[in-house]
């Protein structure tokens, strides 16, 4: 099981497939074996490497219950010593939701390093979880996601969540900043999709018209879970042909 450590944290990382590389990175309180379930790694791989990666506080990944671990922007930094750690130089990300806020930090900081950026689920207007609970008291850890989200928790994410580190989790729900200013110097092709039915379609719609060559799909019917947990057969089509343009557009 393949592991780099960055600011004294280890991070798990998978890789599959073979081809570009292409970074995916899950949302908070996901992890990498979702990518697997739910179809987009088999529907991937013949075209590309994938690397995945479990942040801080999730999966296989170490898990400090200090919040000061994750301070933003620590995951940008894990993800580059990842990509250090196989010798990559750059490549696609694609992310979502808090995995979105990181390949849109990693674009504006490190946009040597970004061919082509996917995000789901996620905008660069900032995000507040100042009133998250403490991780020690499980129904009240559900009942807020479900009042900030605005959704029902199914059973089957009730169940990932209860599987958790709850306390490593609510240390990682930090606040992000804007992002916002930053969206016109990105010069890389980007791909964006939300849920119309989640809170922040109209936000994530907006981030993607700030940046001068980017595309946006709505996604009809669902809310931010489910854009990701049902949406594999609607989403990987567009991001599949999106990679296949950049790959004809490239120069040789």
């Amino acid at each position: 099981m393949p592991y780099v450590t960055n600011q004294g944290v280890r991070i798990h990382y998978d890789v599959d497939g073979s081809g570009p590389p292409l970074v995916l990175q899950h949302g908070w309180t996901f992890n990498n074996e979702l990518w697997y379930r739910f179809g987009y790694v088999d529907a991937l791989k013949p075209h590309h490497r994938l690397v995945l990666i479990d942040a801080r506080g999730h999966g296989a990944s170490e898990k400090p219950h200090d919040r000061a671990a994750y301070a933003w922007p620590v995951n940008i930094d894990d993800t580059l010593a990842v990509l250090d750690d196989l010798g990559i130089a750059k490549a696609v990300f694609w992310g979502y939701s808090m995995g979105g806020a990181i390949a849109l930090g990693l674009a504006q900081h490190a946009p040597h390093r970004v061919s082509a950026l996917i995000v789901g689920g996620a905008t660069a207007y900032p995000r507040s979880l100042w009133t998250f609970p403490d991780g020690n008291n499980p129904d009240a850890f559900i009942s807020w996601l479900e009042t900030t989200l605005n959704v029902s928790v199914s059973s089957e994410f009730r169940a990932l969540l209860l599987s958790s580190d709850l306390r490593a989790l609510a240390a990682a729900a930090q606040d992000r900043p804007s992002m916002l200013d930053g969206l016109p110097q990105m010069r890389m092709p980007c791909l964006f999709y939300a849920g119309e039915n989640d809170d922040i379609f109209a936000n994530a719609r907006t981030t993607a018209e700030r940046i001068p060559n980017a595309a946006f799909v709505p996604v009809p019917g669902l809310d931010h879970p489910q854009a990701f947990f049902r949406a594999a057969d609607l989403i990987v089509p567009h991001v599949l042909k999106f990679l296949s343009e950049q790959a004809e557009t490239r120069p040789l």
